[in-house]
């Protein structure tokens, strides 16, 4: 595990039929711990992780098994001051740009699931995993409080509501669109709630016409479900199969429809490029995929769905996750609240009013 100071890495990917079938470093250990992961976790994550330990190990400039909880502390504030491209502050300070808390506990996720690979399966004993699980409180306060359980998480990330779209900034952005195919995709989003992979990963055999509803086979996790699909969105759908869709031998339904790669399933860049230049066109900057997906919940839950039902939508594996949609909707709260609050506190004062008689 020894490395050349100078030397820079770079994480290479082996494509066969367009699919990522191994990843790899130049680091013997690392890349056997890339190939450990490769069935033992979902496709994007595999390919994150391998991104995330690219980056780590271009910033430890000594043998990785002398890395220090020190030198893990140290990556962390290297990834709070590294600048990114939305510009973004951290959340929790006004240092300046730096990436999110949540991507940097990515990145110490994967930094200490590698440790934990090596100390388990390559006999180093002795080895403590380097990257520290939370800080221990030394106050007495604290201690005395919470006893020797208390702790303090190396990266804190705050639980922030999503920011569902205005109408404002939805029909300028929507009449931008200039095919059939791309209104369908935003509309999947929109109007389905679908994350533009499940979107980009939708086959031919998954929309029932007669039921209008979509198949979501390759959902968050590997879950799969079963969400309702408007009018609106099932006309735009058949447009694009009736009118745009080019013949191939795949069987996604959105498909590259111009130059050399016509006929092949359209990628994740390719529909971010679509988005990015259509956000400039319409001059709507606050237009993104999961943000459509958050106003389609938001605005259901407003027009009175369920929770329960909503969570099936969404494709949430706990309702927890699904009560954030709760918050987004302040007036029917507010409602509700007013409707139990005056038959509570009307009965209180009544009590009151007796007790004193």
């Amino acid at each position: 595990m020894r490395r050349s100071p100078r030397m820079t890495y770079k994480l290479h990917r082996e494509l066969v039929d367009g699919k990522v079938t191994r990843l790899s470093l130049g680091v013997a250990e690392v890349d056997a711990y890339l190939k450990f992961l490769q069935y033992r976790c979902r496709p994007n994550t595999w390919i994150s992780y391998g991104y995330d330990l690219q980056i780590f190990l271009n910033f430890i400039r000594k043998p990785l098994l002398e890395v220090t909880s020190a030198d893990i502390l140290a990556f962390i504030d290297s990834q709070q001051s590294v600048p990114n491209r939305q510009g973004r502050t951290n959340g929790l300070s006004s240092k300046g740009p730096g990436l999110s808390n949540r991507t940097i506990n990515r990145r110490l996720a994967a930094v200490a699931s590698f440790y934990e690979y090596l100390r388990i399966f390559h006999d180093l004993p002795g080895k403590n995993n380097p990257v520290p699980r939370s800080l221990a409180k030394r106050n007495a306060f604290w201690a005395n409080r919470y006893g020797n359980t208390a702790s303090l998480a190396l990266i804190r990330v705050p639980q922030t509501l999503p920011r569902p779209l205005d109408p404002e900034e939805i029909s300028p952005f929507v009449n931008s669109l200039l095919t059939h195919r791309d209104k369908a995709m935003v509309m999947l989003m929109l109007l389905a709630g679908l994350r533009k992979s499940e979107v980009l990963k939708l086959g031919l055999k998954d929309i029932d016409f007669g039921q209008r509803t979509l198949m979501v086979r390759e959902g968050k996790g590997g879950h799969q479900r079963v969400v309702a699909i408007s009018d609106t969105g099932l006309q735009e759908l058949i447009s694009y199969l009736n009118a745009e869709r080019p013949a191939s031998r795949s069987d996604k339904v959105f498909l590259v429809m111009k130059g050399k790669h016509r006929g092949q399933p359209l990628t994740v860049g390719a529909l971010d490029t679509i988005i990015e230049y259509h956000r400039r066109k319409a001059n709507t900057p606050g237009i993104q995929c999961h943000r459509m997906r958050h106003t389609c919940f938001t605005r259901l839950r407003q027009g009175g769905m369920s929770l329960e039902a909503l969570q099936a939508q969404a494709g949430h594996s706990s309702i927890n996750t699904t009560r954030i949609y709760l918050h987004l909707c302040p007036r029917e709260l507010q409602e509700e609240y007013l409707q139990m609050s005056d038959g509570l506190f009307s009965s209180l004062a009544t009590s009151g009013r007796s007790a004193n008689d």
